[in-house]
């Protein structure tokens, strides 16, 4: 896939050829992708482990992903007030080493801090330390995307992306395994029993070893001779007008959720059906609410920017911001099928699975993520020709593989999901005909994600189940994907729209609770068991619309500032012209 930073580069300096993959420092880089999908797998214990001992309630429990997605916001905000009151880009400033092993010590501090809540008893201290962890996740992935990109020919810096996520995908798949190990002493499936019964000893050990796995990847990031320090010394002008609108995004999104918040605090114990109703109506309302913000303030952005370009720094271009929205929505979809799907699987339509039979499909789902990035990271290693053809039909298969063979020595049946390999076809067919150029390939991909939903909603059983699962599939090339055509052509703006970017994984925690709060209103009005859970997906289908537009949209915006996917080769460079004295045609 074509991709993004240099993309603004001259076609005089595009004909010197590609540049030589910088394998060394690739190797050392997605060792940390696998850090944070390992890690991350430790939360699939953590969340049941606080909800049972800390007796929380639905919405209590799932503050702890909104204090994780929250902190990328704030994170990337962070960053980027820095850079916009300075003039000089924090993570530019110390290079994209530096910014990375920063971030990594200060994860490890976040686990400290949760080592010391678990001591305390204090789930208010657990979602700080996580938030500290999330805030060292932020400052690393701002720097680790447009990192990888640069490691090489920006042509190949999509495929670059795509690696680094289908390792960060297989150490979420294995990660769960291994800390199911480690804490029970096996690798069958973890049930609400063995949860209940696990001390707090075993969290604190779980902790240590994740915060020493932070520092063991800082000191490997560190003493590498083979990564570059990606220092940048150019200064970019100050953005003071798209700090501005985030700091009124941000108000108004604090307004937004302090409704929310404050209806949880009504006993409802003895509340009538209808009283009920009213309430999850009210609740509904201020989370879309949340939501229009997000997306009324970006389109406001980018209608004043183009207006007036001075003062908005990377959001002057219009492929970053409608970007910044298809990731908040990327990020919001891919979250919000899996997160409901274990409540759908326990409808009759469905299967009626136990919560101890969920498990193999909601890791099917994840594992759905890997399966497509490993596939899209083909290219990253420059093969070629009929070899390419062949690993584009093989890598996928063995992912498959990979996926049933992990959870099979879970003690998983996994007998219902071998017929999902069709679904993997399907997506092995799309990578052929999307021909390594992302617009094509997001179209296709979101199109297609939005047939599957529209047909898992119009079925019901393994069917609609299929479909449902295979968002995962077509999920899995988005991120690099618009990560790239949203940055193509920023030039000096590169790891600024990266910030913003970064920010807008805030949609993870938006859009599942919307989805949540639209299933449980749906319900309300309905009788049929399951009525609710199930047509709540039409929030994945409005999700693929937009990306669908966005992979549409973008090819045009970037053709107007010299950048043409279409024209190029399948291994060479987009024809790119100087995207600054264009951006106004």
């Amino acid at each position: 896939m074509a991709t993004s930073t240099g993309m603004h580069r001259s076609t005089a300096a595009a004909s010197t050829g590609p540049v030589a993959t910088n394998y060394g420092a690739l190797s050392t880089l997605i060792t940390v992708f696998f850090f944070w999908g390992f890690i991350a797998a430790g939360n699939s214990v953590f969340i049941p482990f606080c909800k049972h001992y800390f007796h929380l309630d639905q919405f209590q429990s799932q503050l702890i992903d909104f204090a994780f997605y929250l902190a990328y916001y704030v994170g990337a905000l962070g960053l980027f007030a820095y850079g916009a009151f300075g003039g000089n880009d924090l993570v530019a400033k110390w290079g994209y080493k530096k910014s990375i092993v920063y971030g990594l010590l200060f994860s490890a501090l976040g686990a400290i801090a949760m080592i010391i809540a678990v001591n305390a008893n204090t789930f208010a201290g657990m979602l700080f330390g996580l938030f500290i962890v999330a805030l060292g996740f932020s400052l690393q992935q701002t720097a680790a995307q447009p990192f990888a990109i640069t490691l090489g020919d920006p042509a190949t810096g999509t495929s670059r992306v795509n690696l680094g996520g289908g390792i960060n995908s297989f150490g979420t798949t294995i990660g769960p395994i291994v800390v199911a190990f480690a804490l029970f002493g096996t690798t069958a499936a973890i049930t609400d029993e063995k949860i209940a019964s696990l001390s707090l000893s075993k969290v604190i050990v779980l902790y240590s070893f994740v915060g020493a796995l932070f520092i063991a990847a800082a000191c490997l990031f560190y003493f590498s001779k083979k990564v570059p320090a990606g220092i940048s010394s150019e200064r970019t002008e100050k953005a003071s007008k798209a700090l501005y609108s985030l700091l009124i995004l941000t108000g108004l999104l604090i307004i937004m959720f302090v409704p929310v918040f404050n209806s949880y605090k009504t006993d409802l114990t003895n509340a009538t059906a209808a009283e009920r109703h009213d309430m999850e109506t009210y609740r509904m309302k201020w989370l879309f609410g949340a939501f229009a913000v997000v997306v009324i303030s970006l389109l406001v952005s980018n209608m004043s920017a183009r207006k007036s370009p001075e003062g908005w720094g990377a959001m002057k271009y219009p492929q970053l911001v409608l970007g910044m929205l298809a990731i908040f929505i990327y990020v919001g979809v891919e979250v919000t099928i899996g997160s409901n799907l274990s409540e759908l699987l326990k409808q009759p339509d469905f299967g009626g699975y136990q919560s101890s039979q969920v498990a193999p499909f909601v890791s099917m789902y994840w594992g759905s993520l890997m399966i497509g990035r490993w596939a899209g990271a083909i290219s990253a290693f420059n093969v070629r020709g009929n070899t390419k053809q062949l690993l584009l039909f093989i890598v996928p298969l063995v992912a498959f593989g990979v996926v049933i063979g992990a959870n099979t020595i879970a003690q998983y049946d996994m007998s219902p999901l071998y017929y999902y390999v069709l679904c993997v076809l399907v997506q092995i067919v799309a990578f052929y005909v999307s021909r390594d150029k992302p617009a094509r390939t997001l179209l296709i991909f979101s199109t297609l994600g939005l047939i599957a939903m529209v047909i898992g909603l119009m079925t019901t059983g393994k069917l609609s189940i299929y479909a449902f699962l295979s968002g995962g599939l077509f999920c899995s090339i988005m991120w690099p994907a618009i990560f790239s055509l949203s940055l193509a052509g920023l030039g000096k703006y590169t790891t600024q729209g990266s910030a913003f970017l970064i920010m807008m994984i805030l949609g993870g925690g938006i859009i599942p609770p919307i989805q949540g709060k639209l299933a449980d209103y749906l319900q309300s009005k309905s009788e049929e068991v399951g009525y609710g859970i199930h047509h709540s997906y039409w929030v994945a289908v409005i999700c693929f619309a937009y990306l669908a537009f966005f992979a549409f949209a973008v090819r045009g915006i970037l053709k107007k500032q010299g950048i043409d996917y279409d024209v190029q080769g399948e291994n060479s460079e987009p024809i790119a012209a100087n995207p600054e004295a264009t951006l106004e045609a």
